[in-house]
């Protein structure tokens, strides 16, 4: 593992980096280039899903790396028409098979799509698939408190991960002390705030950025790392990814760290999870 990302414990023992690259929005074709370039930068934590459509392109990349199996952590995701017992053993043997991977580090559900009220099913077979080992770890995205709740409830498996929105303006106080509370952590998508809001030009960032020598978007993902978020900001260019990477060199101070934190204003920029199903 590149020595300089920190790694974080899970509930089930196993550690994540805690810094990643995703792969959101990648265009298939596109796609091994992109996390050949990640690879080389230093990132071992790449983040994909079914829907996506890259996971073939991730495992092109990872198996033409030369990196060994041990030094990579691979997360996939189970799609909302896949939820169930079945069809997501039949998803989950598909994704491993684009990937070309025997196991993955981390696999979630997607999001609850509670119209569908599989969420619950689906939780008990990824149980199952961990049990096998062809995941280490299982864990679940966009999950509100009562989806997370209903979980704890009806399964006696608590997800290593809840992986969330969440940048300043929107940080999801309730999802965060409830996964606290339950030894769940969080990883933050749209870590930057996909561009939706100009969150890089807000002066209490800027001067951050001004003072250590960084860009606002390094401050931003190391405001992630020192809150203990699971971050994976994602660019299809080799500069910003490597830009994105250099954020160890350097920590925020308590003042610097607490005005980002106050630029918190429920400013959601994505689908509300209750909506997408």
């Amino acid at each position: 593992m590149t020595n300089s990302v920190p790694t974080l414990t899970l509930n089930d023992g196993h550690t994540i980096p805690q810094l990643g690259f995703g792969v959101f929005k990648v265009e298939p074709t596109e796609t091994t280039r992109i996390v050949t370039d990640a690879l080389e930068v230093g990132y071992r934590h790449i983040d994909t899903a079914a829907v996506y459509g890259n996971e073939e392109g991730v495992g092109q990349a990872l198996a033409s790396s030369g990196i060994d199996r041990s030094e990579l952590f691979v997360t996939t995701k189970l799609w909302n028409d896949k939820q169930g017992t079945q069809s997501a053993l039949d998803a989950f043997d598909e994704s491993l098979e684009k990937l070309g991977l025997d196991y993955v580090d981390l696999y979630l559900i997607h999001w609850p799509a509670p119209a569908n009220d599989k969420f619950v099913e689906s939780w008990k077979t990824l149980a199952e698939i961990r049990k096998s080992g062809r995941a280490r770890s299982i864990g679940v995205s966009n999950f509100l408190v009562p989806h997370l709740e209903r979980l704890l409830t009806e399964t006696d498996v608590v997800p290593a991960v809840n992986q969330i929105e969440l940048h300043p303006a929107y940080q999801q106080a309730e999802v965060t002390a409830f996964a606290r509370e339950h030894g769940i952590h969080i990883e933050a998508w749209g870590p930057l705030g996909q561009g939706k809001y100009p969150l890089l030009e807000e002066g209490v960032v800027t001067a951050a950025a001004e003072a250590h020598g960084k860009t606002p978007a390094q401050v931003i993902i190391r405001w992630h790392l020192q809150t203990g978020n699971i971050v994976f900001p994602k660019s299809n260019r080799r500069e910003r990814m490597a830009e994105n990477f250099d954020v160890f060199d350097f920590e925020l101070s308590h003042t610097e760290f607490a005005t980002i934190s106050a630029l918190e204003r429920g400013g959601r920029v994505s689908a509300h999870p209750n909506e997408v199903n």
